[in-house]
């Protein structure tokens, strides 16, 4: 067998799931280290030429494609009243011109920042004064441009990677360069064994807090709140301090972040689980709250009988693995909280039960509520100092609020993930429409899109960002209507497209699949979800009320 055809094989062996075996899913917070991959890398001199041996045996069922897949796959009344909104006919046009701007603005951002770094020190003192004015005027410019009722609001302005070309030329996605590139395929092979192991090696410490800092700041990591953050802020608090909070206008001011401040309250309403009616608020919360404590008291004893030891069994496994980077989560009080809030939700939901990966849905929402409590930075806070009573809060409203998030995306975990399977079908429609060079060097080295996406779906792409990231990203898709399971397709498509020079520089199977499965995002901030939500934004105005553009 030629050399590609021994290192498919090799990948399929080493990441095909074993009968009975627990897997990890493994991402930007704990990627994996295979000594025999490693070594295969590693090897003196440059790649061999990609070969064309016969092809394997294409997958052609769901069953064979989870046999050849490295991710998440073990067996392991309410307040109805504040249900999503439908989704809102918007004027195109006025979308379109919005989401390409503020991306141009940033590349105008961008190319500003290195005519500075190439300023002569004495002319730059002298331009400084009218650059600042400059900029100021472009950030009031952008906050003017926030849609509203018609014109949904608009991204926020503070994104980092830039954009190049014309906004959407030819019906493509901006191409975006990388801040963290990867060496090509003919770099020397001490190079590329050097950048495999800054990936794979799971001990390197973060430069930057993982979850989030006080105003959650990039990776400048600049604690002081602008001007621009403080009217924000305020313009939450005033809309939350009435009776009846207008939820439409909360879910506009939100789409582009929610201040920290502000956020856990934010959330609740967003997501169903607090009424508009502000009088109402403490006594539905005191009854949700009762009931899920009397869920436990009822249910958790049962975690040691026949029928369910399986079931805790595997979330006893995966609760030690949920973001092992970050101290909070490795404290035995929370990782109880969590065991208690993943038992009760899948002895509550028995059509799916509790599957891999559903884990990680419980941590932003157990993040933000801390915040609730807390002043000082959450990744180091040990909870034990909370009083019980604000343990026991956060538990139940962390249940509740994931509890609603699930419903709308619960065909991801019944059998046989029919949900999933839809929306990695329809990323790769979409994906051949807005960038065919990537999904053609996909097809070319046999890379299926289940082979990577499947976690993205699974896991909403928390395996692949830090979960500062995921809390910013959330902020979007709670104000978003059918953010988790219908804008998610469209930031995944995004997602991919933003990697394109690194995806097309790989000339292997192995190489692809390494990439694709331990994405450089570990420094990313505010700013480059900014513009991720702002590309995904425009896709999904493009494409979601217009199938057939993206089918062939």
């Amino acid at each position: 067998m030629s050399s590609d055809g021994n290192k498919k094989q090799f990948w399929k062996r080493n990441t095909a799931k074993v009968p009975g075996s627990i897997q990890h899913v493994y991402g930007a917070q704990h990627p994996p280290f295979d000594p025999l991959l490693h070594a295969n890398l590693i090897k003196a001199g440059n790649k061999p030429p990609p070969a064309t041996p016969g092809k394997p045996k294409k997958a052609t069922t769901f069953q064979e494609f989870e046999s050849i897949t490295s991710d998440a796959w073990d067996v392991g009344d309410d307040d109805d009243e504040l249900l999503a909104m439908a989704a809102q006919n918007l004027n195109i046009e006025v979308v379109m011109e919005t989401a390409n701007k503020v991306i141009e603005n940033h590349s105008k951002q961008q190319e500003r920042r290195r005519q500075d770094d190439t300023t002569e020190p004495g002319q730059g003192e002298e331009d400084a004064p009218e650059e600042e004015v400059a900029a100021e005027e472009l950030e009031e410019e952008e906050e003017d441009e926030y849609l509203r009722v018609e014109e949904v609001e608009a991204i926020s302005p503070d994104a980092s990677f830039a954009s190049q070309g014309s906004p959407y030329a030819d019906s493509r996605l901006v191409k975006s360069h990388s801040e963290a590139p990867i060496g090509s395929p003919r770099d020397a092979a001490g190079e590329r064994a050097g950048l495999h192991r800054q990936r794979s090696l799971p001990h390197r410490p973060p430069v930057i807090p993982l979850v989030a800092r006080m105003a959650d700041q990039n990776t400048s990591g600049t604690p002081a709140m602008t001007e621009r953050e403080a009217s924000r802020l305020d313009k939450f608090k005033q809309l939350l301090a009435g009776p009846n909070t207008d939820l439409e206008e909360l879910r506009k001011l939100s789409w582009s972040g929610i201040p920290r401040q502000v956020r856990p309250i934010a959330w609740k309403l967003l997501s169903g689980y607090l009424p508009a009616n502000a009088e109402r608020r403490e006594s539905v919360l005191q009854r949700k709250r009762q009931e899920y404590f009397g869920f436990i008291q009822q249910y958790y004893d049962s975690r040691n009988d026949e029928h369910h030891q399986d079931t805790y069994r595997q979330i006893h496994i995966d609760i030690p693995r949920t973001n092992p980077l970050i101290p909070l989560f490795q404290q035995a009080s929370v990782q109880e909280i969590f065991e208690r809030i993943l038992f009760i939700w899948a002895i509550r939901h028995p059509a799916s039960g509790y599957v891999q990966g559903i884990n990680d849905l419980v941590t932003p929402f157990f993040v933000v509520f801390v915040f609730e409590y807390i002043e000082e930075e959450v990744e180091n806070f040990d909870v034990s100092s909370l009083q019980e009573e604000a343990l026991r809060n956060i538990e139940a409203d962390s249940f509740w609020c994931m509890s609603k998030l699930l419903d709308g995306i619960q065909d991801n975990y019944t059998f046989a993930q029919p949900g999933i399977q839809r929306k990695v079908k329809a990323l790769e429609e979409l994906v051949s429409r807005i960038d065919e060079s990537v999904h053609r060097h996909m097809q070319q080295y046999e890379v299926e899109y289940l082979q990577f996406a499947f976690r993205w779906m699974n896991n909403l792409l928390m395996r692949e960002l830090p979960l500062r990231c995921t809390i910013r990203l959330w902020d979007t898709y709670q104000a978003e209507p059918e953010g988790f399971s219908h804008f998610h397709l469209y930031v995944c498509a995004a997602f991919l497209v933003r990697w394109r020079k690194e995806i097309l520089e790989e000339r292997d199977f192995q190489g692809l699949m390494i990439l694709l499965q331990n994405l450089p995002t570990m420094h990313w901030g505010n700013e480059e979800v900014s513009v991720l939500l702002a590309e995904a934004y425009r896709l999904k105005f493009a494409f979601a009320d217009a199938p057939n553009h993206y089918k062939r």
